[in-house]
């Protein structure tokens, strides 16, 4: 009977037979342990070297060959970001570029169409809200369209269950209810402009 070592099995099972490749770099008859890649345009597909061989790729080996500056720093740039459009913040940045809103628009649409635009003539009810819109709606558990008077009654509602008076001076109930007031007040406010 054959005897095995540990390291020539996994989890019990033999170790599937090693693949070998012939170096890819003309008239080496070593064997090519060791991947590189072909191309900057083609990272995941690789030539496979011997350590020699492979040791010279990578000295030579320019990622940005082939591009002149301008080309390379926008490359950085955009790697530093992981590809993603950016904008300057701060009251002087200027954030309304069309490019920005339009990306901006992708992702807080809610409730509509993608791509849907509000109109200057349609209610503010039936656009996407903004960040503290959606807070508020989540707090005091609504959904688009809303009106004022629906607002207000969800209001009573709540106010009637969450306040401290009703809870025996509850501190929950104390914290609670000033996140429906501002909630409220969020939402009226959206609703009366």
């Amino acid at each position: 009977m054959e005897k095995r070592h540990a390291a020539d099995t996994l989890n019990g099972r033999p170790k599937a037979a090693r693949v070998t490749r012939a170096c890819d770099h003309p008239g080496c008859e070593a064997v090519g342990e060791f991947r590189a890649p072909r191309s900057r345009e083609t990272l995941r597909e690789y030539y496979w070297f011997c350590l020699d061989h492979v040791r010279a790729y990578n000295a030579a080996w320019n990622y940005y060959a082939g591009m002149n500056e301008r080309e390379i720093e926008a490359h950085i740039r955009n790697d530093t970001t992981w590809w993603r459009p950016t904008w300057p913040f701060g009251p002087k940045a200027r954030r309304h570029d069309a490019d920005v809103e339009e990306w901006l628009h992708r992702f807080e649409t809610f409730g509509d169409a993608p791509g849907a635009k509000e109109q200057p003539g349609e209610p503010r009810s039936g656009r996407a809200p903004k960040n503290a819109e959606k807070a508020a709606l989540a707090v005091l558990d609504l959904e688009l369209p809303l009106t004022l008077k629906g607002l207000k009654a969800r209001y009573k509602e709540l106010v009637k269950r969450f306040h401290p008076d009703a809870n025996g001076g509850n501190k929950e109930s104390e914290e609670q209810i000033k996140l429906i007031n501002r909630a409220y007040a969020t939402l009226k406010n959206t609703l009366s402009s």
